[in-house]
Protein backbone atom coordinates (compact mmCIF):
# COMPACT_ATOMS: atom_id res chain seq x y z
CA UNK A 1 0.00 0.00 0.00
CA UNK A 2 2.65 2.44 0.88
CA UNK A 3 4.43 1.53 -2.61
CA UNK A 4 1.41 2.77 -4.32
CA UNK A 5 0.55 5.81 -2.55
CA UNK A 6 4.30 6.76 -2.96
CA UNK A 7 4.15 6.02 -6.54
CA UNK A 8 0.50 7.84 -7.25
CA UNK A 9 1.95 10.89 -5.04
CA UNK A 10 5.14 11.33 -7.36
CA UNK A 11 3.17 10.79 -10.38
CA UNK A 12 1.01 13.43 -8.97
CA UNK A 13 3.42 15.56 -8.03
CA UNK A 14 5.38 15.46 -10.95
CA UNK A 15 2.52 16.16 -13.27
CA UNK A 16 2.02 19.33 -11.76
CA UNK A 17 5.39 20.12 -11.53
CA UNK A 18 5.19 20.27 -15.38
CA UNK A 19 2.04 21.64 -15.93
CA UNK A 20 3.82 24.50 -14.13
CA UNK A 21 6.97 24.57 -16.54
CA UNK A 22 4.31 24.44 -19.19
CA UNK A 23 2.56 27.52 -17.82
CA UNK A 24 5.86 29.33 -17.53
CA UNK A 25 6.64 28.93 -21.16
CA UNK A 26 3.31 30.24 -22.15
CA UNK A 27 1.87 26.53 -22.90
CA UNK A 28 -1.51 24.88 -21.89
CA UNK A 29 -0.84 21.95 -20.40
CA UNK A 30 -4.11 20.51 -19.54
CA UNK A 31 -4.18 20.63 -23.45
CA UNK A 32 -0.88 18.90 -23.94
CA UNK A 33 -1.37 16.37 -21.30
CA UNK A 34 -4.74 15.44 -23.26
CA UNK A 35 -2.34 15.22 -26.22
CA UNK A 36 0.27 13.19 -24.63
CA UNK A 37 -1.86 10.36 -23.20
CA UNK A 38 -4.02 10.41 -26.48
CA UNK A 39 -1.49 9.42 -28.47
CA UNK A 40 0.11 7.04 -26.34
CA UNK A 41 -2.75 5.38 -24.78
CA UNK A 42 -6.20 6.88 -26.69
CA UNK A 43 -6.99 4.24 -29.51
CA UNK A 44 -5.13 0.40 -30.04
CA UNK A 45 -2.55 1.41 -32.12
CA UNK A 46 -0.86 4.34 -29.64
CA UNK A 47 -1.65 1.52 -27.14
CA UNK A 48 0.46 -1.25 -29.17
CA UNK A 49 3.12 1.51 -29.76
CA UNK A 50 3.56 2.39 -26.44
CA UNK A 51 3.57 -1.56 -25.37
CA UNK A 52 6.42 -2.21 -27.67
CA UNK A 53 8.52 0.57 -27.14
CA UNK A 54 8.53 -0.71 -23.07
CA UNK A 55 9.42 -3.63 -24.21
CA UNK A 56 13.28 -2.65 -23.90
CA UNK A 57 12.73 -0.58 -21.08
CA UNK A 58 11.29 -3.50 -18.92
CA UNK A 59 13.46 -5.99 -19.91
CA UNK A 60 16.28 -3.72 -18.96
CA UNK A 61 14.32 -2.58 -16.16
CA UNK A 62 14.41 -5.67 -14.89
CA UNK A 63 17.52 -6.82 -15.68
CA UNK A 64 18.85 -4.09 -13.06
CA UNK A 65 16.09 -4.72 -10.38
CA UNK A 66 17.07 -8.26 -10.34
CA UNK A 67 20.92 -7.34 -10.12
CA UNK A 68 20.84 -4.50 -7.71
CA UNK A 69 17.92 -6.79 -5.52
CA UNK A 70 20.30 -9.66 -5.28
CA UNK A 71 23.23 -7.80 -4.46
CA UNK A 72 25.77 -7.36 -7.91
CA UNK A 73 26.05 -4.04 -9.17
CA UNK A 74 25.38 -4.24 -12.83
CA UNK A 75 25.33 -0.87 -14.38
CA UNK A 76 26.19 -2.74 -17.83
CA UNK A 77 22.64 -2.85 -19.55
CA UNK A 78 23.45 -0.46 -22.02
CA UNK A 79 26.60 -3.28 -23.46
CA UNK A 80 24.88 -5.85 -22.96
CA UNK A 81 21.72 -4.68 -24.73
CA UNK A 82 24.05 -3.74 -27.56
CA UNK A 83 26.05 -7.27 -27.58
CA UNK A 84 22.76 -9.11 -27.68
CA UNK A 85 21.63 -7.00 -30.47
CA UNK A 86 24.87 -7.48 -32.88
CA UNK A 87 24.90 -11.51 -31.89
CA UNK A 88 21.10 -11.53 -32.79
CA UNK A 89 21.69 -9.40 -36.00
CA UNK A 90 25.08 -11.40 -36.98
CA UNK A 91 22.66 -14.85 -36.90
CA UNK A 92 19.68 -13.32 -38.81
CA UNK A 93 22.34 -12.46 -41.55
CA UNK A 94 23.88 -15.99 -41.75
CA UNK A 95 21.55 -18.42 -40.70
CA UNK A 96 18.74 -19.70 -43.26
CA UNK A 97 15.90 -21.28 -40.83
CA UNK A 98 12.26 -21.73 -40.82
CA UNK A 99 10.42 -18.81 -39.04
CA UNK A 100 9.45 -21.18 -36.00
CA UNK A 101 13.24 -22.12 -35.90
CA UNK A 102 14.79 -19.01 -36.58
CA UNK A 103 13.21 -16.55 -34.28
CA UNK A 104 13.99 -18.73 -31.33
CA UNK A 105 17.53 -18.93 -32.23
CA UNK A 106 18.34 -15.46 -32.84
CA UNK A 107 16.61 -15.05 -29.07
CA UNK A 108 18.73 -17.29 -27.42
CA UNK A 109 21.50 -16.10 -29.59
CA UNK A 110 20.82 -12.12 -28.11
CA UNK A 111 20.78 -13.96 -24.41
CA UNK A 112 23.78 -15.91 -25.24
CA UNK A 113 25.68 -12.15 -26.55
CA UNK A 114 24.37 -9.92 -23.10
CA UNK A 115 25.46 -13.32 -21.09
CA UNK A 116 28.32 -13.25 -22.68
CA UNK A 117 28.90 -9.62 -21.64
CA UNK A 118 28.53 -9.29 -18.38
CA UNK A 119 30.06 -12.81 -17.47
CA UNK A 120 33.47 -11.22 -18.77
CA UNK A 121 32.71 -8.71 -15.63
CA UNK A 122 31.65 -11.40 -13.51
CA UNK A 123 34.63 -13.41 -14.34
CA UNK A 124 37.02 -10.13 -13.30
CA UNK A 125 35.15 -10.05 -10.41
CA UNK A 126 35.88 -13.78 -8.95
CA UNK A 127 39.57 -13.81 -9.92
CA UNK A 128 40.89 -10.37 -9.78
CA UNK A 129 38.60 -9.06 -7.23
CA UNK A 130 37.73 -5.97 -9.85
CA UNK A 131 34.75 -4.51 -9.22
CA UNK A 132 31.91 -5.16 -11.71
CA UNK A 133 30.51 -1.36 -11.01
CA UNK A 134 33.52 0.18 -12.60
CA UNK A 135 33.86 -2.76 -15.21
CA UNK A 136 30.30 -2.94 -16.50
CA UNK A 137 30.66 0.72 -16.98
CA UNK A 138 33.41 0.07 -18.56
CA UNK A 139 32.66 -2.12 -20.83
CA UNK A 140 29.63 -0.51 -22.42
CA UNK A 141 31.99 1.46 -23.90
CA UNK A 142 34.09 -1.17 -25.79
CA UNK A 143 30.42 -2.40 -26.58
CA UNK A 144 29.81 0.86 -28.13
CA UNK A 145 32.79 1.09 -30.31
CA UNK A 146 32.81 -2.66 -31.03
CA UNK A 147 29.65 -2.10 -32.52
CA UNK A 148 30.42 0.83 -34.48
CA UNK A 149 33.16 -1.27 -36.17
CA UNK A 150 31.35 -4.34 -36.66
CA UNK A 151 28.61 -2.32 -38.68
CA UNK A 152 30.83 -0.10 -40.47
CA UNK A 153 33.39 -3.22 -41.11
CA UNK A 154 32.05 -6.70 -41.67
CA UNK A 155 29.03 -6.36 -41.77
CA UNK A 156 27.98 -3.10 -43.30
CA UNK A 157 25.47 -2.66 -45.67
CA UNK A 158 27.38 -1.32 -48.69
CA UNK A 159 24.37 0.09 -50.21
CA UNK A 160 23.45 2.69 -47.12
CA UNK A 161 24.83 6.15 -47.03
CA UNK A 162 25.76 5.88 -42.88
CA UNK A 163 26.83 2.76 -40.70
CA UNK A 164 24.50 0.04 -40.33
CA UNK A 165 24.03 -3.39 -41.55
CA UNK A 166 21.77 -5.45 -44.23
CA UNK A 167 18.05 -6.48 -43.02
CA UNK A 168 18.13 -9.72 -41.55
CA UNK A 169 16.74 -12.53 -42.87
CA UNK A 170 12.85 -12.00 -42.76
CA UNK A 171 12.06 -15.28 -40.75
CA UNK A 172 13.59 -13.94 -38.48
CA UNK A 173 11.20 -10.58 -38.08
CA UNK A 174 8.69 -10.79 -35.14
CA UNK A 175 5.47 -11.50 -36.31
CA UNK A 176 2.77 -9.06 -36.73
CA UNK A 177 -0.78 -9.06 -35.55
CA UNK A 178 -2.33 -5.95 -36.98
CA UNK A 179 -0.61 -3.03 -35.21
CA UNK A 180 0.42 -5.37 -32.47
CA UNK A 181 4.11 -6.66 -32.27
CA UNK A 182 4.59 -10.07 -30.65
CA UNK A 183 7.58 -8.48 -28.72
CA UNK A 184 4.61 -7.66 -26.01
CA UNK A 185 4.58 -10.94 -25.84
CA UNK A 186 7.94 -11.59 -24.93
CA UNK A 187 8.26 -9.00 -22.71
CA UNK A 188 4.89 -10.23 -20.30
CA UNK A 189 7.25 -13.75 -20.49
CA UNK A 190 9.87 -12.87 -19.64
CA UNK A 191 8.47 -10.77 -16.75
CA UNK A 192 6.04 -13.92 -15.76
CA UNK A 193 9.67 -16.49 -15.30
CA UNK A 194 11.68 -13.94 -13.59
CA UNK A 195 8.93 -13.42 -11.12
CA UNK A 196 8.64 -16.80 -10.37
CA UNK A 197 12.05 -17.29 -10.42
CA UNK A 198 12.69 -14.64 -8.20
CA UNK A 199 9.63 -15.54 -5.66
CA UNK A 200 8.72 -18.96 -5.87
CA UNK A 201 12.06 -21.21 -6.06
CA UNK A 202 15.17 -21.85 -4.05
CA UNK A 203 17.93 -19.80 -6.42
CA UNK A 204 15.53 -16.54 -5.94
CA UNK A 205 15.15 -17.17 -2.24
CA UNK A 206 19.10 -16.75 -2.04
CA UNK A 207 19.96 -14.24 -4.29
CA UNK A 208 17.16 -12.39 -2.22
CA UNK A 209 19.04 -13.17 0.93
CA UNK A 210 22.22 -11.93 -0.71
CA UNK A 211 20.88 -8.97 -1.88
CA UNK A 212 19.82 -8.50 1.69
CA UNK A 213 22.41 -9.35 3.91
CA UNK A 214 25.36 -11.41 1.89
CA UNK A 215 27.10 -12.39 5.40
CA UNK A 216 24.09 -13.78 6.91
CA UNK A 217 23.79 -15.70 3.41
CA UNK A 218 27.11 -16.99 3.34
CA UNK A 219 26.31 -18.52 7.06
CA UNK A 220 23.08 -19.98 6.23
CA UNK A 221 24.89 -21.83 3.46
CA UNK A 222 23.74 -19.97 0.42
CA UNK A 223 26.70 -20.48 -2.38
CA UNK A 224 27.05 -16.73 -2.91
CA UNK A 225 30.21 -16.49 -5.27
CA UNK A 226 28.45 -19.08 -7.42
CA UNK A 227 24.67 -16.91 -6.94
CA UNK A 228 27.15 -13.86 -8.13
CA UNK A 229 28.05 -15.17 -11.10
CA UNK A 230 24.32 -16.75 -11.95
CA UNK A 231 22.74 -13.37 -11.18
CA UNK A 232 25.14 -11.57 -13.48
CA UNK A 233 24.72 -14.17 -16.40
CA UNK A 234 20.94 -13.56 -16.04
CA UNK A 235 20.67 -9.97 -15.61
CA UNK A 236 22.98 -9.96 -18.96
CA UNK A 237 20.79 -12.14 -21.06
CA UNK A 238 17.64 -9.66 -20.20
CA UNK A 239 19.95 -6.86 -21.25
CA UNK A 240 20.61 -8.66 -24.61
CA UNK A 241 17.22 -10.52 -24.82
CA UNK A 242 15.78 -6.56 -25.06
CA UNK A 243 18.36 -5.74 -27.79
CA UNK A 244 17.75 -8.82 -29.83
CA UNK A 245 13.63 -7.90 -29.66
CA UNK A 246 15.11 -4.65 -30.97
CA UNK A 247 16.09 -5.99 -34.11
CA UNK A 248 13.78 -8.68 -34.98
CA UNK A 249 10.54 -6.03 -34.08
CA UNK A 250 11.72 -3.55 -36.43
CA UNK A 251 14.16 -1.84 -37.35
CA UNK A 252 15.52 -5.78 -38.50
CA UNK A 253 18.82 -4.58 -39.05
CA UNK A 254 21.57 -2.66 -36.49
CA UNK A 255 21.56 0.97 -36.86
CA UNK A 256 24.15 3.51 -35.45
CA UNK A 257 22.81 4.43 -32.19
CA UNK A 258 20.79 1.31 -31.74
CA UNK A 259 19.55 1.56 -28.26
CA UNK A 260 19.14 5.30 -27.48
CA UNK A 261 19.05 5.61 -23.79
CA UNK A 262 16.60 2.53 -23.43
CA UNK A 263 19.30 0.61 -20.64
CA UNK A 264 19.71 3.69 -18.61
CA UNK A 265 16.18 3.98 -18.88
CA UNK A 266 15.58 0.64 -17.76
CA UNK A 267 18.52 1.58 -14.82
CA UNK A 268 16.25 4.67 -13.83
CA UNK A 269 13.09 2.68 -13.76
CA UNK A 270 14.48 -0.31 -11.95
CA UNK A 271 15.61 2.76 -8.85
CA UNK A 272 12.36 4.33 -8.79
CA UNK A 273 10.19 1.01 -8.47
CA UNK A 274 12.59 0.07 -5.75
CA UNK A 275 13.64 -3.13 -6.60
CA UNK A 276 10.41 -4.43 -7.18
CA UNK A 277 9.74 -6.60 -10.41
CA UNK A 278 5.94 -5.60 -10.57
CA UNK A 279 6.59 -2.39 -10.45
CA UNK A 280 9.79 -2.09 -12.78
CA UNK A 281 7.00 -3.48 -15.25
CA UNK A 282 4.12 -0.59 -14.21
CA UNK A 283 7.10 2.14 -14.13
CA UNK A 284 8.14 0.59 -17.80
CA UNK A 285 4.64 0.85 -19.26
CA UNK A 286 4.31 4.71 -17.78
CA UNK A 287 7.70 5.65 -18.98
CA UNK A 288 6.86 4.60 -22.29
CA UNK A 289 3.69 6.22 -22.50
CA UNK A 290 5.57 9.88 -21.75
CA UNK A 291 8.02 9.10 -24.18
CA UNK A 292 5.81 8.20 -26.73
CA UNK A 293 3.05 10.53 -26.07
CA UNK A 294 5.89 13.07 -26.36
CA UNK A 295 5.84 13.18 -30.24
CA UNK A 296 2.28 13.27 -30.34
CA UNK A 297 1.72 16.38 -27.94
CA UNK A 298 4.65 18.50 -30.26
CA UNK A 299 2.78 18.09 -33.08
CA UNK A 300 -0.41 19.23 -31.47
CA UNK A 301 0.42 21.58 -28.83
CA UNK A 302 3.82 22.83 -30.07
CA UNK A 303 5.38 21.92 -26.43
CA UNK A 304 8.48 20.73 -27.15
CA UNK A 305 9.17 17.03 -26.91
CA UNK A 306 11.89 17.02 -24.66
CA UNK A 307 9.41 17.99 -21.70
CA UNK A 308 9.24 13.86 -21.12
CA UNK A 309 12.35 14.43 -19.89
CA UNK A 310 11.75 17.09 -17.34
CA UNK A 311 8.73 14.41 -16.37
CA UNK A 312 10.79 11.29 -15.86
CA UNK A 313 13.45 13.68 -14.22
CA UNK A 314 11.00 15.28 -11.45
CA UNK A 315 9.18 11.66 -11.03
CA UNK A 316 12.34 10.00 -10.24
CA UNK A 317 13.85 12.87 -8.12
CA UNK A 318 10.30 12.96 -6.63
CA UNK A 319 9.32 9.47 -5.54
CA UNK A 320 13.35 8.52 -4.63
CA UNK A 321 13.20 11.77 -2.04
CA UNK A 322 9.89 10.91 -1.03
CA UNK A 323 10.23 7.45 -0.15
CA UNK A 324 12.03 7.88 2.90
CA UNK A 325 10.24 9.85 4.29
CA UNK A 326 6.97 8.81 3.33
CA UNK A 327 8.21 5.61 5.38
CA UNK A 328 8.88 7.37 8.43
CA UNK A 329 5.68 9.16 8.32
CA UNK A 330 3.86 5.96 8.15
CA UNK A 331 5.92 4.92 11.05
CA UNK A 332 4.76 7.49 12.97
CA UNK A 333 1.74 6.81 12.39
CA UNK A 334 1.49 3.36 13.21
CA UNK A 335 3.18 4.31 16.44
CA UNK A 336 1.07 7.09 17.45
CA UNK A 337 -2.02 4.71 16.76
CA UNK A 338 -0.86 1.94 19.09
CA UNK A 339 0.19 4.18 21.92
CA UNK A 340 -3.22 5.70 21.76
CA UNK A 341 -4.64 2.38 21.29
CA UNK A 342 -3.17 1.09 24.70
CA UNK A 343 -3.62 4.66 26.23
CA UNK A 344 -7.60 3.72 25.85
CA UNK A 345 -7.50 0.10 26.94
CA UNK A 346 -5.84 2.05 30.74
CA UNK A 347 -2.42 -0.15 30.16
CA UNK A 348 -0.24 3.27 30.02
CA UNK A 349 1.29 4.65 32.21
CA UNK A 350 0.03 8.09 32.73
CA UNK A 351 3.43 10.03 32.26
CA UNK A 352 4.17 8.65 28.76
CA UNK A 353 3.00 10.96 26.10
CA UNK A 354 1.82 10.31 22.48
CA UNK A 355 4.47 11.01 19.50
CA UNK A 356 3.71 14.84 18.99
CA UNK A 357 2.72 16.23 22.06
CA UNK A 358 4.62 19.02 23.78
Amino acid sequence: MQRFLNAGLGIAIALVIGALIMLAQGYDPLASYVALFQFSLGSPYALATTLKNAVPLVLTGLSATIAFASGPVNLGQPGQLILGALTATAGGLYLDLPPWLMIPVLALLALLGGALWSGLAALLRQIFQMSEFIVTLMLNIIADYFALWAITNPFKDVTAYSPMTPLIARSGWLPEFGDWNSAIVWMLGAVALMWFLYHRTRAGYEWRMGGQNSLFARLGGCPVNRNFVLVMLLTGALAGLAGGLLIMGGPHRFLRGLGANYAWDGVMIAIVAHNSLIGTFFYGLFFSAIQTGALGMELITDVPSEIALVLQGVLVLVIVASREALHKMVDWLAVRRRVADVSRAGDLPANVELPGRS
